[in-house]
């Protein structure tokens, strides 16, 4: 009978790879990582996003930015757009996740299953691309959410639904895609630096992945975020302007710059602010990226783990010691067969 030790390193010189969950198991792991993390982060959300924008609220710093907000909305307004940020997310994580393990699995050594750090960049990137293009309309309508005032007597918009029926009928359907370009654009430096950085560490831990406890992971996440945040965050930035632009709304709700474009909004920012302005919000972002993002990959770890309790790979959903006889380099499909097989 193989010990735990003996079926991982069997597992390792068979494949290499990773291949235990399935394309569905990886993406509904993504999406609870995501809503998890973006739900207790959104405080820092509002206030970055309030920031970026250029708001009244924020013009007296970071933290004098949470007693003006709590002032005029109330507490509630720490949370305006969460829920269709959690439709989102879903989304947005799942698709991110699920893209990227696909990828890593074509990109990796096929002898030692290792990813390079170019082509953690090129997974991670195009993972990201892939999930900016699907949920576009559903981020910008969460930076309409978030800049409206959350007294419904007050409100541009009441709700998901009026907001997609408002911008749809006075602003017309390619509203949804303001900043998209930018978006995109931005996901490059922000999504591949950040699953490139973690491939990075994990390696730094000098253990298997699959032995890395809930801490080691959750490190990890808040470094490789903050890394690729503080590059991409210019991006993102003229994206929450670009977004928030409209001649429908309030002038509380509009951007504290006029422009005709993205690369008039970079001009006009900076001419404004200076090259500083491009990172207004940069503190609050901070704070939230690097719990959020370390939430979010200790959260998909943990569902991973239970995924592979539940194909039958490990002991325990708590305990990540792979099952004695059984053969880790095994599709969760391919395991099944076998296990029916050997009744």
């Amino acid at each position: 009978m193989y010990t735990p030790t003996d079926v991982y390193k069997a597992a390792a010189a068979a494949k290499g790879k990773d291949e235990r969950m399935t394309f569905s198991q990886n993406f509904v792991s993504g999406g609870i990582a995501g809503v998890a993390s973006r739900t207790i982060t959104s405080p820092l959300d509002v206030v970055k996003i309030l920031a970026q924008v250029g708001t009244k609220d924020t013009q007296q710093g970071f933290l004098k930015t949470f007693s003006n907000v709590y002032r005029e909305e109330g507490l509630k307004a720490f949370w305006k757009g969460n829920g269709i940020a959690c439709v989102r997310l879903f989304p947005y994580n799942a698709v991110q996740f699920a893209s990227f393990n696909y990828l890593k699995v074509m990109f990796s050594d096929p002898t030692t299953g290792k990813l390079s750090a170019m082509n953690a960049l090129i997974s991670g990137s195009l993972g990201g691309i892939c999930a900016t293009v699907v949920t576009y309309p559903t981020d910008m309508m969460k930076t309409r959410l978030t800049v409206a005032h959350a007294d419904p007597s007050k409100a541009k918009y009441h709700g998901m639904v009026d907001c997609f029926r408002t911008i749809l009928r006075e602003e017309g359907p390619m509203a949804f895609y303001k900043g998209m370009s930018t978006s995109v654009i931005g996901v490059v430096p922000f999504a591949g630096g950040t699953f490139m950085a973690y491939e990075i560490l994990d390696g730094l831990w000098g253990k298997p992945k699959e032995k890395m406890t809930p801490m080691e992971n959750f490190i990890n996440g808040c470094l490789a975020a903050s890394f690729a945040q503080t590059f991409s965050f210019p991006f993102d930035t003229i994206r929450k302007k670009l977004q928030a632009q409209s001649k429908t709304v309030h002038s509380s709700m509009k951007p504290d710059v006029e422009f005709t474009g993205m690369t008039d909004a970079f001009v006009q920012t900076v001419k404004k602010y200076g090259p500083l302005g491009l990172w207004k919000g940069t503190t609050a972002n901070l704070a939230k990226v690097a719990p959020y993002a370390g939430i979010m990959f200790a959260a998909f770890e943990a569902c991973k783990r239970w995924f592979l309790f539940y194909n039958g790979y490990t002991i325990s959903p708590w305990n990540s010691t792979p099952k004695p006889g059984v053969d880790q380099s095994l599709r969760p499909d391919e395991l099944k067969k076998s296990t029916a097989e050997k009744k």
